[in-house]
């Protein structure tokens, strides 16, 4: 049987533990999420999101519990390079060409210069900016930035993304065009993806099951499954698309209203 893209098991993140300034952010976390699913994160701020993505991508440690990535321990999957990450915040060097940032997770790696070329121009084709492969970030639009840290975030074929907030500072309608572009690389490429958002209507135009989180200690309040179909330019004005907000807005709010969500 096929190991999940994640499964956090009876997961804790104490910060300071045992010392001054104590604070519990995670708390009896369980989550599995499997091959190919979309999944977001949404809650209030300081709810934990952002732990929890950077402890799957082992950037810290669990306090207790388990993180199992592709069915190995976080730290053999960050190692492994079983997945890429993207911020809110692109995160280019502006010296480096496109194309050499996109090439640079390739050449952390000691892929060959012809080896490293050959993916990032097609990523950059996936993308949609292979015509802008020789410019330096500071000649792009924000838009065009964060379509290139998605392509270097994918340059090295990771089963999983983890993406926290990527599109938060862009206008709505460069949000809205890479939401679709995300979704049309994810379809192509099989990517599993933990998607960290503020915006109930992103998470819902998005994911294919929004994980509701509690104020601090953050812990999973609800689950609310999403069945969309394929998102197409209808389907934010469409009943389910709406209905998928109001339910995840009452999973928010604790209310009857989230009947249909998983606990």
């Amino acid at each position: 049987m096929t190991a999940p893209a994640v499964e956090l098991t009876g997961v804790n993140k104490i910060f300071n533990q045992g010392r001054p300034g104590e604070v519990t952010a995670l708390t009896g976390v369980d989550l599995t999420i499997a091959r190919g699913e979309f999944i977001a994160l949404i809650g209030p701020s300081g709810c934990g999101k952002s732990t929890l993505l950077r402890l799957v991508a082992d950037l810290i440690a669990p306090s207790s519990g388990t993180v199992t990535v592709a069915g190995k321990p976080a730290r053999k999957a960050r190692l492994d390079q079983e997945y890429g990450i993207a911020f809110q915040q692109a995160g280019l060097f502006e010296w480096r060409t496109v194309r050499r940032n996109v090439e640079l997770p390739l050449e952390l790696r000691g892929q060959g210069r012809r080896e490293r070329r050959a993916r990032a121009e097609e990523m950059l084709e996936l993308v949609g900016l292979a015509d802008f492969a020789r410019h330096y970030p500071a000649q792009l639009s924000g838009g065009m930035q964060q379509r290139v840290a998605i392509a270097r975030a994918l340059a090295v074929h990771p089963p999983l993304l983890l993406m926290d907030e990527p599109f938060g500072a862009l206008d709505e309608m460069t949000r809205e065009r890479l939401q679709d572009e995300l979704l049309r690389i994810c379809g192509t490429t099989g990517t599993s993806t933990i998607f960290v958002t503020h915006s109930i209507p992103e998470a819902v135009y998005l994911a294919d099951r929004v994980v509701v989180m509690s104020p601090r200690p953050g812990r999973i309040t609800g689950i609310v499954p999403i069945d969309l179909g394929e998102r197409t330019e209808t389907t934010r004005q469409s009943p389910g698309f709406f209905t998928g907000i109001t339910k995840v807005r009452a999973a928010l709010r604790g209310t009857e209203a989230a009947v249909g969500a998983e606990r």
